[in-house]
């Protein structure tokens, strides 16, 4: 493992480059053009590393897929998950560089997708080719799959996956994303939200009217729309949808536990966030808000003018775009039709349209043996005990591995906490991204030291 760990601090400078190399590739989840040009990009890449990747068709965007047999026989099977589409670079006034030609700044790199999820999978990737570098091998069966369409539901990858159990079959998921709750310490998630998006649209005109001439005698859609809206939750933020929370699980003992030895520093999470204080009363409801319940979020509205100075117009339609996150057991087909009822109900001229693909909330038993020895190497490289987290109040297609293949799975963040992910100037600390190899080679070294 020294001679493992060496070389990985030999090639720090040229890991750069492969990742400004990777998230210089545009490839917005919509896009299937450039999406397919980034993912041979990263086949090719991943050819020159010495791992024998392919790309594999799906009903909508590839995976890159790759296989490496441990030399020695009844090793476990580890299979690394990550996703190479990315979020639209929209805002463009608000970067300080160019979203896709990444900068380095202050130990920082900054790019669409440098942190969620590029950088994040490279580091797996890089630990896989210092062991074939330095060993000819890898320690245990190693399986790659990087999905082309996790920022838009990865219909794609669960359909893949259905019909290819046996490819996909490992004895853990592991999957880098997100943000560690503290750059010192380690973060450890179980399980993830579910996600949905649809839009509302309500259109009462043709074309836009003047605001005098017939204002006060024919709708306003805008003021419709922010009516309906506020019927949907009250002023405390629970959604007020009849229905909307019945499936939802309360925290168990055990998770209240785990919860209770989670850090709790509300002022340097506001400054993390970027907003001014935190709306929780205490450690238990802001972990209970952030992995136990569900949301309903209003992600965007817009109507009639919105440039410089003002034009007098009632608009001829409004659009607000919405999300739910899915709390463990909430079921999206289910929640969609109380949507939709709630919204006939009370204004049957607003349609809703639902928005790519929702996933479903995932959990993970986090007593299972297998999770030991991984996070003792995690803690081992960090030098720090690990943050347990039991939910990451994010979504990824966790539902994937724990329900369609039924295997455990874990989420080890090797991003900074303000990676302003999904936003402008999304960045990646260059000293996580080495970490993050180092680790993901000393998980490989204790896996296959289990056996």
């Amino acid at each position: 493992m020294n001679r493992i760990h060496e070389y990985i601090d030999q090639n720090r400078d040229r890991y750069v480059q492969d990742l400004i190399d990777i998230v210089s590739k545009p490839s917005i989840g919509t896009d299937p053009e450039q999406t397919r040009l980034c993912a041979e990009a990263i086949r090719d890449k991943m050819k020159a590393m010495g791992i024998p990747a392919q790309i594999l068709e799906t009903i909508n965007n590839p995976v890159i897929y790759a296989e490496l047999p441990a030399s020695r026989e009844n090793m476990p099977t580890v299979l690394f998950y990550g996703h190479y589409d990315v979020q639209p670079a929209r805002d463009l006034d608000l970067w300080d560089s160019e979203p896709f030609a990444p900068e380095i700044r202050n130990g920082r790199i900054y790019g669409r997708g440098v942190a969620d999820n590029k950088g994040q999978f490279l580091t797996q990737l890089l630990a896989i080719e210092a062991y074939l570098k330095q060993t000819g091998e890898v320690p245990v069966n190693v399986k790659v799959i990087l999905d082309g369409e996790e920022e838009i539901g990865s219909k794609g990858l669960a359909d893949f996956a259905a019909k290819n159990k046996d490819l996909l079959k490992a004895d853990l998921v592991y999957t880098s994303d997100g943000g560690t709750q503290n750059p010192e310490i380690p973060t450890i998630n179980f399980g993830v939200r579910g996600v949905m998006n649809f839009d509302l649209t309500l259109e009462t005109a043709s074309t836009d009217n003047h605001s005098g001439n017939k204002g006060g005698v024919t709708r306003n859609p805008a003021w419709d729309m922010v009516q309906l809206l506020s019927k949907m939750l009250d002023e405390n933020g629970r959604v007020l949808i009849p229905g909307f929370y019945d499936a939802v699980v309360p925290m168990s003992p055990k998770d209240r536990e785990l919860v209770e030895a989670l850090p709790f520093r509300p002022e340097q999470f506001a400054r993390d966030f970027g907003v001014k204080e935190i709306v929780a009363r205490d450690k238990v409801d802001y972990y209970d808000k952030l992995m136990f319940q569900p949301t309903l979020t209003i992600n965007g509205m817009f109507s009639g003018y919105t440039g410089a100075g003002c034009k007098n117009i009632i608009p001829k339609s409004a659009t607000a775009k919405m999300e739910v996150r899915f709390a463990w057991k909430q079921n999206p087909e289910t929640i969609y039709r109380l949507i939709e009822d709630f919204v006939k109900e009370r204004n049957p001229q607003v349609q809703m349209c639902m928005v790519e693909d929702y996933m479903y909330p995932s959990r993970n038993n986090t007593e299972l043996p297998i999770y030991e020895p991984v996070i003792e190497a995690v803690e081992k490289i960090w030098g720090a005990k690990a943050v347990i987290s039991p939910v990451s109040g994010g979504s990824l297609p966790e539902f994937i591995w724990t329900s369609i293949l039924e295997q455990p799975s874990i989420l080890i963040p090797y991003a900074n906490p303000d990676e302003a992910n999904h936003a402008p100037n999304e960045n990646l600390d260059l000293s996580l991204f080495q970490k993050g190899i180092h680790t993901t080679a000393e998980v490989l070294h204790a896996l296959a030291s289990q056996k």
